[in-house]
């Protein structure tokens, strides 16, 4: 008798991607093999001061590519941006997009593309399976090793307006080509190097867990916790180590994987709230989210818990739920700010009377509906509490 809870029908979503040092180089010649003409570059002041975009428009302009630079974008990229975006792609006869940076850029660009192909305004698209007409050829080029926005079918934008993020799920939303350049990474600070990796971790913690893994994701998931749990301390303490910068952009690729695929709970369900009520920092929300929600995750999958504990080397993890939830909580927290992040939702802006409006909005977010646990709406304020 096939378990049908294991080996239930899955699909696999993935772009092409070309990994390694050097790959960015190769951006002018996947343009060209698209048939594109004019890019639109869309990036951020911070890439674009690091010389990542700039080098992203030398090497289309060296294959014939011309392009056009969007760089008005916020840390939580807002709706008004991306309609922003689509004036100018309009303006300048653009046919491609290519993002250049960290998950802001990448997300923008896909809303941009979104509404360029489908007519409809961004927030239109909201929820799974929304979108009808498939983008223009977007090429994504990371250059933060945590976001996974480069090979995943997630669009977050901030609806300006509610003071909300949404999400847009469509497999119009995975690019067309990632092309994931460790080597760009060695320009990031440490506070980012810690939140992307982090971010990371969650990603690859939270697909495991999901109500809807499998066999596939479950293989990127592990693997990019032990990657993680091995490289992460060694990237802080020597920016300049090349093979820990390596295995850190391969472990957000393989952990992009799994939660495009299995989706993700309810750390990102809470934290998207944060990102568009207060406008906090989307991966250290989840960095300090993290280790109270697998906590409570934990009564319900012990066993996948005791598998991360495992992956991220923690040695000495007890057995039983109650047990392995403070072991975790603890090893998480001890690991978070051995890394530098911290903070508490306090400290970072948060106010005891936003937790209401917070818990509602993450109670209705998608990533809520894969949590195995499911929260009331009391236990998500406790949550937000224990982190504040």
């Amino acid at each position: 008798m096939v378990d049908d809870s294991l080996y239930a029908l899955r699909k696999l979503i993935v772009p092409e991607v070309v990994f390694g040092a050097g790959a960015l180089r190769l951006v002018g010649q996947y343009a060209v093999n698209f048939n594109l003409t004019h890019c639109l570059v869309v990036t951020d002041a911070g890439v674009a001061s690091a010389g990542w975009s700039g080098s992203v428009v030398d090497a289309l302009q060296a294959h014939g590519v011309s392009s056009t630079v969007f760089s008005d974008i916020s840390a939580n990229p807002r709706d008004t941006e991306v309609r922003q975006g689509v004036a100018v792609y309009r303006a300048a006869g653009c046919d491609g997009i290519v993002a250049v940076g960290g998950g802001s850029p990448m997300d923008c660009a896909k809303g941009i593309g979104l509404m360029v192909s489908g007519g409809r305004d961004v927030l239109e698209y909201e929820g799974v399976d929304k979108v009808e007409v498939p983008a223009p050829p977007l090429i994504c080029i990371p250059t933060t090793a945590g976001t996974s926005a480069d090979v995943s079918q997630f669009a977050i934008i901030n609806d300006a307006r509610r003071r909300l993020k949404i999400a847009i799920v469509s497999k119009s939303a995975v690019p067309d080509l990632a092309l994931v350049d460790p080597s760009t990474t060695l320009s990031m600070p440490p506070r980012l190097t810690a939140s992307t990796g982090l971010d990371a971790l969650c990603h690859a913690v939270e697909a495991y867990c999901s109500t809807v893994s499998s066999p596939m994701t479950d293989l990127f998931a592990l693997r990019a916790m032990r990657l993680i749990g091995a490289n992460l301390q060694k990237v802080l303490d020597n920016p300049q180590d090349m093979a820990a910068r390596e295995n850190m952009m391969l472990a957000s690729m393989y952990a992009g994987f799994a939660f495009s695929n299995a989706i993700l709970g309810a750390v990102h369900a809470m934290a998207h709230g944060l990102g568009g009520l207060l406008d906090m920092p989307h991966g250290e929300c989840n960095a300090i989210l993290m280790p109270h929600v697998v906590r409570a995750n934990c009564q319900v999958v012990p066993a996948r818990c005791a598998d991360i504990a495992q992956e991220l080397g923690f040695a000495g993890a007890p057995s039983g739920a109650d047990a392995l939830g403070d072991f975790l909580h603890d090893r998480l927290l001890d690991m978070r700010r051995r890394a530098g992040v911290t903070a508490t939702l306090g400290t970072m802006g948060m106010k005891r009377e936003d937790i209401p409006p917070l818990a509602r909005n993450a109670m209705h977010d998608a990533c809520m509906l894969t949590n195995p646990r499911r929260f009331t709406l009391q236990e998500v304020e406790a949550l937000y509490l224990e982190a504040f």
